[in-house]
């Protein structure tokens, strides 16, 4: 199965996996990039860059989330790179991508120890 990055997530994962109030213990920033950098190398991994289309596809997304604002833009930049690209589904526990109608988001670790 194809795995996608955009430059924003990786940004976002950045953030996250350096910050002291997300974790106890946060990466140093050349870890986290060190983690970054050698995704590329995985079989069937692909960078998703902004087209020459990215303009009409993010008006197209914010048009269809009017109340969008905040944190969520950030989301909406994701989801309008995915549209350029034909893709239509993405793993994550960030709960906000289910407002999205163009999107499936799947939990990739629901139902895990529901037992």
């Amino acid at each position: 199965m194809p795995s996608y990055l955009s430059w924003n997530i990786c940004y976002e994962f950045l953030r996250v996996s350096t910050h002291a109030r997300v974790f106890r213990s946060p990466w140093r920033s050349g870890l986290a990039w060190s983690f970054i950098e050698n995704l590329p190398a995985s079989p069937g991994f692909s960078m998703l860059l902004e087209t020459n289309r990215h303009p009409a596809v993010l008006a197209q997304t914010l048009a269809e989330l009017p109340d969008a604002s905040g944190n969520l833009l950030h989301d909406v930049h994701t989801v309008a790179i995915m549209r350029e690209h034909g893709i239509s589904q993405i793993c994550t526990r960030d709960t906000d991508f289910a407002r999205f109608p163009s999107l499936i988001a799947i939990d990739p670790v629901a139902g895990v120890g529901d037992h």
